[in-house]
């Protein structure tokens, strides 16, 4: 090993050890805030969640799966064929998800989830007549107003209510079927990833990151919850515009229309998810094209022009939620704790592989900007890039003071496009990185009862 590597390979657990006091400081300062005041609102701060140590039918399960992708999956995701890695690290990433899901029993991990007072599932049957319900939603967002929607209902705009109201309508409702939705959906984002970063970097870049996408500690949030399946509308709503971007695909027009369809879709499940407005921009900006734009802004058109038409107005609909954000937890949370532990919230989401990950991504952002500006740009660059507008985004969100806790799901989306920043990490040292990751997930999910 080389002068260099020994130094890179310090600095990356001098990041992780820095990182790990981080979330270390979070603990410590939010039980004692929470003791003294209780204007956090958790009861195990800077998580929403309480200590329960327990173990469930998911535990063996998970156990294997993380022994089975920390032993195999260097060597496969380096030999398989490109569609078999797609396949198997979806599959592999659904069974990661379930496990864990699993550590809290079949009902309390997933059929319950979505079904609590805060829930979506809570107002299913005021969506008998769907346009009359979107026309009259704003006047049930506050708290003050008669029949006001359940948190997550009133913080969303309603695609993210929609999604489950259709469900239902074709026999799939209830809580069990709603989970076992965003468990798939969300499991895609592992796809999704993949597809951006052979199209915008190269598939060596891809393949390294494969494992860690799969074994990520954020499966513990995507399972269950529906940030979980917005993580995957964002995810492909990327993939498809560095398909049309690249033209790598055998229709780039209509991966540029959906990209675009799904962005309009994304803002209206999230109030926060236009954000990805900026991880769109580094696609065009790493491709060096504006091809795709005229009709990704022609799809983009198509979600709120129909809402609008509907009777639903995004922006009245915001200012709102502003509003009821202020009545509830969000006016008494302090902005100046959050501002920080929501980062370390971030930290345990993505693991401590990734914060390695993304030391090295700021170590390269320089050289990486600079031959950005020049068009002669490496995979490396190119994977910089995308995961710094990843990273601006979420920072965004978070100076917003519109995230102040349970940004362990909120932030699915952004976290997803954190985790590739594993690729830069070197190839002897993998195995461990991994079993990091592994570790994490598995000792947070059996320590903890995460909720939302």
């Amino acid at each position: 090993m080389s002068t260099t590597e020994r130094i890179g390979r310090r600095r990356d657990l001098a990041a992780a050890g820095i990182a790990a006091l981080l979330v270390t400081a979070a603990v410590v300062v939010g039980t004692a805030i929470e003791h003294t005041d209780g204007t956090l609102h958790l009861n195990w701060p800077p998580l929403y969640a309480r200590w329960d140590p327990h173990l469930g039918p998911g535990s063996p399960a998970a156990l294997a799966v993380a022994v089975a992708v920390i032993a195999y999956a260097p060597a496969l995701t380096a030999r398989l064929s490109w569609r078999c890695l797609l396949l198997g690290a979806w599959i592999t990433s659904t069974a990661w998800i379930w496990s864990l899901a699993l550590i809290d029993g079949r009902h309390r991990g997933v059929a319950e989830r979505l079904t609590t007072k805060y829930e979506y599932l809570q107002v299913i049957d005021r969506f008998q007549n769907i346009p009359a319900t979107l026309r009259d939603f704003t006047r049930h967002i506050l708290i003050d107003s008669p029949d006001h929607w359940p948190a997550h209902t009133a913080g969303h705009p309603p695609g993210a209510t929609l999604t489950f109201v259709l469900l239902d309508r074709v026999g799939l409702g209830g809580g069990a079927w709603a989970g076992a939705f965003c468990i798939t959906a969300g499991s895609t984002a592992v796809t999704a990833v993949l597809i951006t970063l052979r199209a915008l970097a190269d598939e060596d870049t891809a393949r390294r990151a494969a494992p860690f996408l799969v074994l990520a500690p954020a499966a513990i949030w995507i399972g269950v919850s529906a940030d979980g399946y917005f993580a995957a509308v964002t995810a492909w709503m990327i993939a498809l515009l560095a398909l049309a971007s690249t033209r790598t695909v055998r229709f780039p027009a209509v991966a540029a229309l959906g990209s675009g369809l799904l962005f309009g879709l994304v803002c209206y499940l999230s109030y926060g998810l236009p954000l990805f407005v900026l991880v769109a921009a580094a696609v065009l900006l790493i491709t060096r094209t504006l091809r795709p734009l005229p009709l990704f802004l022609v799809g983009t058109a198509v979600v709120p022009l129909a809402f609008t038409l509907a009777g639903f107005h995004w922006w009245e609909a915001y200012h709102l939620l502003v509003e009821r954000y202020h009545q509830g937890a969000g006016g008494i949370r302090p902005y100046g704790y959050f501002v920080w532990a929501n980062l370390a919230c971030t930290v345990l989401v993505v693991g401590l592989a990734t914060v390695a990950g993304l030391r090295r991504t700021a170590a390269s952002a320089p050289g990486a900007l600079t031959r950005l500006r020049t068009g002669r740009t490496t995979p490396a660059d190119r994977l910089t890039v995308l995961v710094l507008a990843a990273l601006l985004a979420l920072l965004a969100a978070d100076l917003s003071g519109m995230s102040k806790a349970e940004t362990e799901r909120i932030w699915l989306p952004f976290a997803t496009f954190l985790l590739p920043a594993t690729a830069f990490l070197p190839k002897g040292g993998r195995r461990y990185w991994l079993t990091a990751q592994a570790v994490l997930a598995l000792v947070l999910n059996h320590l903890l009862f995460t909720g939302w």
